[in-house]
C-alpha cells in the first residue's frame, strides 16, 4: 500500500466552495487560502445561531504507545462513515480536529492529519504552516514578552518585580535547548541592567493557545488575553497584561487567525482544522468557536480529544465543556489489539505475533479508560478496534468479549484500508445511540471543591493514584492561588504513555503517587496547570527526528511527511 502522503497526494481535491455547498454557505462567507483551504468569515459564524445545534461525538483512545491507536484516523474514518451511512437522507456529519504542531511534525510523532484512506487534505498544507494561525498565535504570545521587558526597560511605571515574571516566550518547534536561559535587560540610562531565568514553551502549550481554544468570540478572546497575569508587582499586587495595554494588538495579530478553517478529507467531507495545544501538556481539544460553528453547520460532529481518554477526554469535559456548554452525544474509545499486547508487556518487535495472554492483561488498560468514562462523567461508549492485518481472530474475539462484561460495545473498523466504508458499522453504533435521549454530562469535581482536591480527585478516581504528593514550590503556589483561584478547574501535565507519571509503566497501574512538581496560572484561560513528573512544557528531538526523512523532490513536491 502507498504511504499517507502518496495517498494524499494522489488524491483529487475539490474546491473548497463545493464541499461547503451542502451547509448553504456563500461566496461571501469564505475567506479563500488558495482552492483547497478556506476560513469561515464572521458573517458566516454568526448567520447560523439560531439553528439547533446537531450531535457532537467524542473520539478519545487508550493510552498511547509507540504500536499506535489510530485515534485521529478513526475520527476521520467515522466522519466519512457517517456521511456514507446518511447518504439518502438530508443529514450530514463533519469532522473537527486540531491543527498539528510543527513539534511532532519534525520530531517523532509526525504529522496529524489521519492517515491510510482516512485523512485530512491537504495533508502537506495542514502539516506545515496550514493559514499561518500558530505564528500569529507565536507572535501574539512573543509580543506580551517584548511588553514586559520594555516596560521594565522604559522605567518601569508598574513597579513589575523581575524575579516574579511568569510570562515566558515561545514558538512552535522542539528545542530543548531553549527550555532555561538567561535574558540580559538593560535599564535606561543604567547600561549595567540585570540579568533574568526564564525559557521558551512549544506554542502549543502556550496560554496563548488555550486562550484561543477557548475563547467564544472575539470580545471574550480580547478579554481573555487582558485578564493574563504576568508577574507581581514589588508589593505582591497581581500585573496583568492589560495592565501593559497588551490585549488589544495581541487580539488584532490573533483576528484572522480566531477565524474556523475549513478544509476536506479524502472522501469530501468538510473538515474544521482550528487551534492545537498538547494534551499531555495543555487541554487538548480543538477551538471551541470551531466546534460550536460546526454543531450550527451538521447534524453530527465528530471531535476528538487528545491523547489517552485519561488526558484529552478528562480535560474535553472538566475544562472544555465546563467553559462552552457543549455536551457530547457518545464516545468512542479507540484501541488497537498491538497496543494492547504492548500495555500486557510484549515489546514492539513482537507485536504482530498473537498473544493471547498478553492481550487479557493489557486490556486492563482499556477497561480503566471505558469505567472512567462511563462511570465518572455518565458517557455512553464505545469501543473502536482500529484493525490491523496482524490481527487474528482468536484475539479480536477476546477483546469483544472482554469489552462485552462492561456493557458496551468493541467494533472492528478498517478505515485505514478502507475508508468510511471500513467504518459503517461503528457509525451504525454511534446513529443508534445519538436517537437515544442523552443525559447531561457529569462533571469529575464541583467548581468550588479547593485545587488541591481536584488534583486528588483526578489522581485517584481517573489515574488510580494513591496520593498526591507536592514540591515544596508548588506547596507555596497553592497557598497563593487558595484564595482567588479555587473556583478553575485543574489541567495536568504529565506524561501520555501511562495513567501514572512513570510512561515506563503501563497496563492499569494503581497505587502510584502523582508528584506535582509545579502550578502554573493560567488566569486567561481560565485554569491552573498542575505539571506532574518530568513532563516538559518545551519538548526535545528524538535522536532520528523525522526531519531527516522530509525533502522536496527537483519536481516541487513534498516527501516523507507522515
Amino acid at each position: 500500500m502507498k504511504s499517507d502522503i502518496e495517498i494524499a497526494q494522489a488524491a483529487k481535491l475539490k474546491p473548497i466552495a463545493k464541499v461547503v455547498q451542502r451547509f448553504k454557505l456563500t461566496s461571501e462567507d469564505l475567506i479563500p487560502y488558495g482552492h483547497h483551504i478556506a476560513k469561515l468569515s464572521a458573517q458566516a459564524i454568526e448567520k447560523n445561531q439560531q439553528i439547533t445545534d446537531g450531535k457532537l461525538i467524542l473520539v478519545t483512545a487508550i493510552s498511547p504507545t509507540p504500536a499506535g491507536e489510530g485515534k485521529t484516523t478513526t475520527t476521520i474514518g467515522l466522519a466519512d462513515a457517517l456521511n456514507l451511512e446518511l447518504a439518502d437522507s438530508e443529514k450530514t456529519a463533519v469532522v473537527c480536529i486540531r491543527e498539528p504542531s510543527l513539534g511532532p511534525v519534525f520530531g517523532m510523532k509526525g504529522g496529524a492529519t489521519g492517515g491510510g484512506f482516512a485523512q485530512v487534505v491537504p495533508m502537506e498544507d495542514v502539516n506545515l504552516h496550514f493559514t499561518g494561525d500558530f505564528h500569529a498565535i507565536t507572535s501574539a504570545n512573543n509580543l506580551l514578552a517584548a511588553l514586559i521587558d520594555n516596560h521594565i526597560y522604559q522605567g518601569n511605571a508598574l513597579n513589575i518585580d523581575p524575579a516574579s515574571i511568569s510570562w515566558r516566550r515561545c514558538m512552535d518547534m522542539n528545542d530543548r535547548a531553549l527550555r532555561n536561559i538567561t535574558i540580559h535587560n538593560s535599564m535606561k540610562g543604567n547600561e549595567a541592567g540585570y540579568d533574568r531565568q526564564t525559557g521558551f514553551d512549544i506554542t502549543v502549550a502556550s496560554e496563548v493557545m488555550a486562550i484561543f481554544c477557548l475563547a467564544n468570540s472575539l470580545e471574550d478572546l480580547q478579554t481573555r488575553l487582558g485578564n493574563i497575569q504576568i508577574g507581581l508587582s514589588n508589593s505582591k499586587k497581581p500585573i496583568f497584561a492589560s495592565d501593559l495595554q497588551a490585549e488589544g494588538a495581541m487580539t488584532a495579530l490573533l483576528k484572522n487567525a480566531f477565524l474556523p478553517t475549513v478544509v476536506q478529507t479524502l472522501a469530501h467531507t468538510a473538515a474544521f482544522v482550528h487551534g492545537g495545544p498538547f494534551a499531555n501538556i495543555a487541554h487538548g481539544c480543538n477551538s471551541v468557536v470551531a466546534t460550536k460553528t460546526a454543531l450550527k453547520l451538521a447534524d453530527y460532529v465528530v471531535t476528538e480529544a487528545g491523547f489517552g481518554a485519561d488526558l484529552g477526554a478528562e480535560k474535553f469535559i472538566d475544562i472544555k465543556c465546563r467553559s462552552s456548554g457543549l455536551q457530547p452525544a457518545a464516545v468512542v474509545l479507540v484501541a488497537t489489539v498491538r497496543a494492547l499486547k504492548y500495555h500486557g508487556g510484549v515489546d514492539v518487535p513482537d507485536l504482530n505475533s498473537e498473544n493471547l495472554v498478553a492481550l487479557k492483561l493489557g486490556i486492563a488498560n482499556l477497561n480503566k479508560h471505558i469505567q472512567n468514562l462511563q462511570q465518572h462523567f455518565g458517557l455512553q461508549v464505545v469501543v473502536a478496534i482500529n484493525h490491523f492485518v496482524s490481527d487474528t481472530e482468536a484475539e479480536i474475539s477476546l477483546l469483544q468479549s472482554e469489552v462485552a462484561k462492561l456493557g458496551t460495545t468493541a467494533i472492528v473498523c478498517k478505515h485505514w484500508a478502507q475508508g468510511g466504508a471500513g467504518a459503517l458499522d461503528l457509525a451504525k453504533a454511534i446513529l443508534t445511540i445519538t436517537q437515544q435521549p442523552s443525559k447531561p454530562i457529569q462533571f469529575l469535581y464541583a467548581d468550588n471543591a479547593p485545587i488541591t482536591q481536584k488534583i486528588e480527585t483526578i489522581a485517584q478516581k481517573i489515574y488510580g493514584a494513591s496520593r498526591v504528593e507536592f514540591s515544596a514550590t508548588a506547596k507555596e503556589k497553592l497557598a497563593a492561588l487558595a484564595q482567588d483561584y479555587n473556583h478553575f478547574p485543574v489541567c495536568i501535565a504529565k506524561t501520555q504513555y501511562s495513567f501514572s507519571t512513570d510512561p515506563a509503566l503501563r497496563g492499569a497501574p494503581t497505587g502510584h503517587v502523582l508528584f506535582v512538581r509545579e502550578l502554573r496560572l493560567s488566569r486567561g484561560a481560565g485554569f491552573v496547570v498542575a505539571i506532574c513528573g518530568d513532563i516538559m512544557a518545551m519538548p526535545g528531538l528524538p535522536k532520528q527526528p523525522a526531519s531527516v526523512r522530509i525533502g522536496v523532490n527537483k519536481s516541487g513536491i513534498i516527501t516523507g511527511l507522515n
